[in-house]
């Protein structure tokens, strides 16, 4: 981890505070005024505008790693619920404590006896309370059903009876957001529970007194309950004596010893991280049990992009108030999604050409509602989205009346083929260039298919510049995100160019 710099760790409320706020804040307990370090794995080659984020929402200036996606920033424990809120992070952690040059023993006993001993020199107690806090704020992971799998039988019976085969899941989510819509509407307002003034005074002292006795024997059976934990190392670098699960069983029996808890792989309560970069070691306490980049999608596609991805292309491109943002490949819709929950006051359109891709897109998009309208505990307006079915190389859209395009491009692994990017960039650019507003319209680009984009875009120098380029890895694969600016170039039809260069 890079080093950080010893200032002072600033609060969202701290910005701009009044004296008085000031002298309230002194009042709080030690524990709420606690400052730690918090460790963010984020998609590769958006540590920086995560680092924007944690600027921007916490106040707290956030240090990039020496090792790729990962970033770290000192936060007061009481904004740890905010720390969740983040978009840009996948998985977060509290560093135990950090050892910048470790000098590892020649032999790989020697090193792994070190590992034993380190376990009850670090100092446990303070991440240990970030992690009891962090119990109520923590997504706890879910498990996904399978998509239902129809046999060819059933497929030919469908077509026979002139319908589609609808997804079960899409059913019932479509009806339970109708049934949200009733529950919430006038007609049914009655059946919703309401506090009154008059049963809160019947109830008196006795139920607070109750809730208070709950709470605390609940406190008390954690505090008596043996805590599971699992160490989960992660090594990256060539001169090391000793492998990832030898560390993790040696230095996991050291703290099991320790802290007399017991080891669990699968159901257990706490994880323990060896984060071995290099000569590089950091020990922390996962807070998360999901990554993050899973919010908001229930319907995934086989090439259906990560939330966290999604918004760092998205805050590329620095959207404004007002702003028409348009992703012509939309898959899940995992970038319109985001573009909604960021930037409300933006219209966005999410289109596909294939119509299962647009289906996806409007279930997730009707999963954000349903939660929504059961959040805020009335029905919900709508959303300023629209989901459409086009081609991507006739855009129903008018000549220059998009702002923003973001979009993930076909790799032609899973969808399409390299030999059909051949074809397919240069349509797309041109259709993009067409409908996105000259000289102030940018695109955001994700393709790992670069050398057929580069070749694409050099013949379109005209009305596109590359202002900037991210280097991401996509399950594996090498990819690369563009920035790109709509020059004040007016489009112009090529059968009209041609027309023109010929006079």
């Amino acid at each position: 981890m890079a080093e950080v710099e010893q200032t002072p760790t600033l609060t969202p409320e701290a910005v701009g505070d009044e004296p008085q706020k000031a002298a309230d804040r002194s009042g709080k307990s030690s524990s709420e005024q606690l400052v730690v370090t918090i460790g963010a794995t984020v998609p590769t080659g958006f540590e920086a505008t995560a680092a924007d984020e944690v600027r921007e929402k916490l106040a707290s200036r956030a240090k990039i790693s020496k090792e790729r996606g990962k970033i770290y920033f000192e936060i007061s424990i009481e904004y740890l619920a905010q720390v969740h809120s983040l978009r840009s992070v996948d998985n977060l952690f509290v560093v135990v404590q950090e050892f910048r040059d470790y000098q590892f023993k020649e032999t790989k006993e020697d090193t792994l006896k070190d590992f034993k001993e380190l376990a009850g020199k670090l100092p446990w107690s303070d991440p240990l309370k970030v992690w009891e806090r962090n119990i109520n704020y923590k997504k706890k992971k879910t498990i996904r059903k399978k998509p239902q799998q129809h046999t060819p039988s059933q497929e030919k019976e469908a077509k026979s009876q002139g319908g589609p085969i609808i997804k079960k899941g899409t059913e019932e989510e479509l009806s339970q957001f109708t049934e949200n819509l009733v529950l919430y509407s006038g007609e049914s307002q009655s059946k919703i529970p309401e506090e009154s003034p008059s049963a809160n005074k019947d109830e008196g002292p006795n139920t607070s007194e109750k809730e208070k006795k709950v709470d605390e024997t609940q406190k008390e059976e954690a505090k008596t309950k043996v805590l599971k934990f699992r160490v989960t190392c992660n090594r990256a670098g060539d001169k090391h004596n000793f492998t990832s699960n030898e560390a993790a069983r040696d230095f996991g029996g050291a703290v099991q010893d320790y802290f007399n808890w017991k080891a669990d792989m699968t159901n257990f309560d706490v994880e323990v991280l060896l984060n071995i970069h290099q000569s590089e070691i950091i020990v922390g306490i996962a807070l998360t049990e999901e990554s993050l980049h899973r919010r908001n999608i229930i319907e995934f596609g086989p090439t259906t992009l990560r939330s966290t991805l999604a918004y760092g292309m998205l805050r590329l491109c620095s959207p404004q108030l007002g702003d028409v943002i348009v992703d012509p490949m939309c898959g899940s819709g995992a970038i319109s999604i985001e573009g909604i929950c960021e930037w409300p006051n933006c219209y966005h359109i999410a289109g596909d050409n294939n119509p299962l891709a647009v289906k996806r897109a409007s279930s997730n998009i009707w999963s954000l509602m349903t939660r929504n309208s059961t959040k805020e505990r009335k029905p919900t307006i709508g959303l300023p989205v629209d989901s459409i079915q086009w081609d991507i190389c006739n855009l129903p859209l008018r000549t220059s009346s998009v702002d923003i395009i973001v979009s993930d491009m076909p790799f032609g692994k899973r969808i399409g083929s390299r030999k059909k990017n051949w074809d397919l960039y240069p349509f797309c650019l041109q259709e993009m260039s067409r409908v996105c507003k000259p000289g102030t319209g940018r695109a955001v680009l994700l393709t790992q298919d670069r050398k057929c984009f580069i070749k694409a875009l050099s013949k379109m120098c005209d009305v596109w510049r590359k202002v900037q380029t991210a280097w991401v890895n996509i399950g594996g694969l090498h990819a690369a995100v563009y920035l790109l600016k709509r020059t004040p170039q007016v489009f112009i039809q090529p059968g009209e160019r041609e027309k023109g260069i010929a006079l």
